[in-house]
């Protein structure tokens, strides 16, 4: 019996990735630095979760001066907040995603968010497209800051599930990235990928379906409440 469904956010709930890569290459400026991500780098950047550790990865891959853990940590508390100063007016929900939100709602399915990315990201995105990302409708929001842990572990997955009071059994994730499709499966939890611009050449085949978005899931109908449950039965 579906109980529950539990979103993933960068890619799934909207196209945010451009707005990170565009907050990013705004803050290398600011601190002085002659760094670029182009969006083919940043398209290998993401198979690294977590934006800290992203910035790592790309320091040790170039070779370039390590960063030390404050000078890190510092630039990325800027990044999140150019993040949330561009994220107005730039980005909406990925098809279907309200209409499902909404579907849940009105059924009394719960809702969870489970996500690498920090929850002041996640408020930021639900501010830029009130009101359709109600996060007070939300049994559980889980990020980076909660959960430190990065997928595909499923540590941020297992922690949703405890605060919703639900078992893998009884929950759907969606997701749009490997590593998110790894993080459910390994917690147990059946999942739907529908990959986003910067994921479409990710290996999603350990999900249930692939499809192209919510309101399409590849027959030319939408994703609905009793399709979901019926990867449970």
């Amino acid at each position: 019996m579906l109980k529950a469904v539990i979103f993933d956010v960068d890619g799934t709930l909207a196209e945010t990735e451009e707005v990170h890569r565009a907050a990013f290459n705004a803050v290398f400026e600011q601190v002085g630095l002659d760094w670029h991500w182009s969006s083919d780098v940043y398209r290998e950047l993401l198979k690294v979760t977590g934006g800290k550790e992203r910035l790592r990865h790309y320091v040790q891959v170039e070779g370039l001066d390590p960063l030390e853990d404050d000078a890190l940590a510092g630039m990325h508390r800027l990044k999140t907040a150019m993040y949330a100063e561009l994220l107005p007016n730039t980005v909406a929900l990925r098809p279907g995603v309200s209409r499902l939100i909404q579907a849940c709602i009105a059924n009394s399915i719960q809702l969870g968010i489970a996500t690498t990315t920090t929850e002041a990201n996640v408020d930021a995105l639900a501010q830029a497209v009130s009101p359709h990302l109600p996060l007070s409708a939300f049994d559980a929001v889980m990020g980076g800051t909660r959960v430190p842990e990065k997928k595909p572990n499923p540590a941020v997955y297992l922690a949703v599930l405890d605060a919703l009071g639900v078992g893998p059994q009884e929950a759907i994730a969606i997701e749009d990235a490997e590593a998110g499709v790894i993080a459910a499966c390994e917690a147990g939890i059946r999942c739907i990928a529908s990959p986003s611009m910067y994921t479409v050449s990710h290996d999603l085949t350990r999900a249930e379906v692939i499809i192209p978005h919510l309101d399409d899931r590849g027959d030319g109908q939408p994703v609905t409440l009793e399709w979901l449950a019926g990867f449970l039965s």
